[in-house]
Parts: C-alpha cells; structure tokens; sequence
C-alpha cells in the first residue's frame, strides 16, 4: 500500500515521464484492480480490458495529475468508473438489438467461473454479484481492496456515512442470503 509520501514521490516521477515509476505503480497495484474487478463485472475478460483501459488512463494522464493524487484511490475511481460507462453502453446496446428484434447470444463461462472451487466461494460470488451495484461496490472496496469506508466514499462519490450505510446493508444483505443458503451460521 502507498503512503502518501511514496504516492506523491511516484507521481512527481510520473510527472517527469520516468517510465519505471510506471512499472513501480503497475506491479504495485495490477492485481489489486483486476480482482476489484473481476468481482464487479463478474466477468474476467471484461476485467481485463477495463484494466487495461484504465492503465492507458494513467500513461495518458500521468504528467497532468495534482502533485497531491494518492494514486491507489485515483485508479480505482478510474476502474470505476470505465465499468460504469461499460454498462451505460452495454445498455443501450442490448434495447438497440431488443429494437431490431435479436436476442444477444448467452456468454460461455470463462476460465475464472471453471476455475472456481468449492460451493461455499461459488455461493459467495453469487450473492455478492447480486448486490445492488452501489452495495457491491461499497462491500469490494472495503473488504476486498482493503480501503477505509471514507476512502472508499472518495472514490464513490458520495459522504463517508452514505458509504457507511452501504457496507452496513451489503454486510447485512449478504449475511441473510449466506444464511438461507446455509452457508454461514
């Protein structure tokens, strides 16, 4: 994890085009994202491409950023933020293919829904896949990528007690269904 010295050296070497500040930036903090989201889009390829999308963010914009950009938060915003915009469009795509009368082609499971063992992880996924999107989003950025309910508002947009309420009725939301499905006590 960063400290905000170490973000604000990295970004004053971004600033100054250091490529290896870049690397630094991208091993530090690729696996992060891509598991953030893998579990929002449910879907490991369009994880990847919104990966990488949001690493073309950061070589785009990387001599532009405050001197005082914490980059984990801004990267995450970034991830965000490409997959908010991907369903905005993938919307619209599917009411354009329901107007000309076509029925999108059901997806194949992809290598991380082989891979995944054990019902009580596949019952997990699933129960946290069926979170409202701002529930879920709340419950990975906290519990998975490990921010502070305030940091995680930062990137949400919203007050850290609205991102507070989030987690709380993520927490709560997933608890009851674990529960029914037998899987927590």
């Amino acid at each position: 994890m960063d400290s905000p010295a170490d973000s604000r050296a990295l970004v004053a070497r971004l600033a100054r085009g250091d490529t290896r500040a870049f690397d630094v930036v991208y091993d530090r903090h690729r696996a992060p994202l891509h598991a953030f989201l893998v579990r929002l889009t449910g879907s490991a390829s369009l994880a990847e491409d919104l990966l990488q999308e949001t690493w073309l963010r950061l070589a785009r914009h990387s001599r532009r950023l405050p001197p005082e950009t914490q980059l984990r938060p801004w990267l995450f915003t970034v991830a965000r933020n490409l997959y908010r915009s991907h369903r905005r469009w993938a919307l619209l795509d599917a009411g354009r293919l329901r107007e000309l009368g076509w029925l999108p082609v059901a997806s194949t499971p992809g290598p991380f829904d082989a891979t995944v063992e054990g019902e009580a992880r596949r019952e997990l996924e699933q129960a946290v896949g069926a979170l409202p999107l701002d529930q879920r989003e709340a419950l990975l950025l906290c519990t998975v990528s490990g921010f502070e309910p305030s940091e995680a508002a930062n990137i949400l947009g919203i007050s850290a007690e609205a991102a507070r309420q989030r987690l709380a009725r993520a927490r709560a939301k997933l608890r009851e269904r674990l529960r029914a499905l037998e899987v927590m006590p």
